[in-house]
């Protein structure tokens, strides 16, 4: 039998969907799984954007550009100017989903043995993207206790290498729910000017902000040929399954070295180009009431877990997630164990171990990342049902 690759071996499993047939066999069972594992809403996708695809008309479903729908491009330039960032169409190329913009990112930007510096905890995916391109992830940690803030800049200056190439961020943050300062952005400006690094800003959840606004990294002085910003209407407008994101950056060459990729792949997804093109066309105060029903999530989530005996949760200032410490010894087992052994009334809860976010060794067995993408009253259940898992848990700390 043929040996597959060893960028197949090493290629990580996603720690957010490991668990998923425990949480099958426990359903199979009876048992209600209140989904937090994962970033999938249940706000429904808005009626226009699901409009605009079934009330679309054409012949043949034909290639588009490969950089994406001109009408497309140019109708996100006006989505980019309400946040003040200033951009062309043709600084755009649209990808399958916020994933394929990393992807492109990674392989234009970095040569095998290249190195990304990238505060961790971090969204699990970019391990597997870097094995994909061949490069390697350098951890800063940051801490729960100071609620993932930015580490300080002495920790990333002694990380960087002649193999580094790059610095990437995720702002708001997942998994943490961080939202970086002006202040913290300017010091990865700083350090990128210094060191002539790529500044990779994923800025997937930027209209969920509660506790101030999202600078984007695009609006940061004195690095326009340095920034390079990854988008998607996955989470935005609940329309994860469109796989549309987007790679925006104002450097021309790397534009010119991202489309020979993104002509390799052909196009992007007609239909769903469609229906991002008309989610820029909902009306701004659309994200009012969603960044409302966010935060009210999020603050009944934050209250409940820092309710729980031994339990520890920094209130996040963006995106839909919460980091959490437990009294527990392994989050791996526990989170394994919640599936398997555990029920409330006929009920459990599907978190996500921290370890998975971690690249250092022996980080994040006691933390679990929490998606608060569910209603009020299936959250409140949830942490009921997480309150009395804690209280039996044989591992408990």
């Amino acid at each position: 039998m043929p040996k597959i690759s060893q960028r197949g071996q090493i290629m990580p499993p996603s720690p957010i969907r490991k668990l998923v047939p425990y949480a099958e066999a426990a359903k199979k069972k009876g048992v209600t799984v209140y989904h937090l594992n994962i970033g999938q809403p249940d706000i429904e996708t808005p009626q226009p954007v699901l409009d605009a695809v079934r009330n679309s008309h054409f012949k043949i479903l034909e290639y588009s550009h490969s950089a994406g729908n001109e009408s497309y491009r140019r109708k996100l330039t006006t989505y980019y100017s309400r946040f003040g960032i200033d951009v062309d169409y043709n600084q755009i190329i649209v990808t399958t989903g916020g994933s394929e913009a990393i992807i492109f990112g990674f392989m234009a930007c970095l040569d095998p043995g290249d190195e990304v510096i990238v505060p961790e905890p971090f969204y699990a995916n970019y391990n597997g993207f870097a094995v994909e391109a061949e490069v390697k992830v350098v951890p800063v940690t940051s801490g729960i206790e100071s609620g993932f803030a930015l580490p300080p800049i002495g920790d990333f200056e002694k990380k960087i290498t002649p193999k580094t190439k790059a610095i990437l961020i995720c702002n708001p943050n997942n998994p943490t729910g961080y939202l970086y300062s002006t202040e913290e952005l300017n010091i990865l400006r700083d350090i990128c000017k210094k060191h002539n690094l790529f500044l990779f800003s994923d800025e997937a959840y930027r209209e969920f902000a509660y506790d101030g606004t999202t600078l984007s990294a695009l609006q940061l002085e004195g690095l326009e040929d340095n920034v390079v910003v990854f988008d998607t209407i996955s989470k935005r407008y609940s329309a994860c399954g469109g796989r549309i994101g987007a790679l925006v950056t104002r450097n021309k060459t790397l534009l010119d070295s991202v489309m020979k990729f993104a002509q390799a792949r052909l196009s992007p997804p007609s239909f769903a180009q469609i229906a991002a093109e008309a989610a820029v066309d909902l009306p701004e105060d659309y994200f009012d009431g969603i960044k409302a029903e966010y935060k009210s999530r999020r603050d009944l989530l934050v209250k409940r877990l820092n309710g729980i005996p031994g339990v520890f949760c920094p209130n996040p200032g963006g995106a839909f997630y919460a980091m959490a410490k437990l009294p527990i010894d392994d989050a791996d087992k526990f989170c394994q164990w919640l599936l398997e052994e555990f029920s409330y009334d006929q009920q459990t809860v599907m978190l996500s171990p921290g370890t998975g976010f971690y690249a250092t060794a022996g980080l994040g067995k006691q933390e679990v990342r929490l998606a608060y993408v569910l209603n009020l009253e299936s959250i409140d259940k949830a942490m009921t049902a997480l309150t009395k898992a804690l209280e039996v848990y044989p591992g408990r700390s």
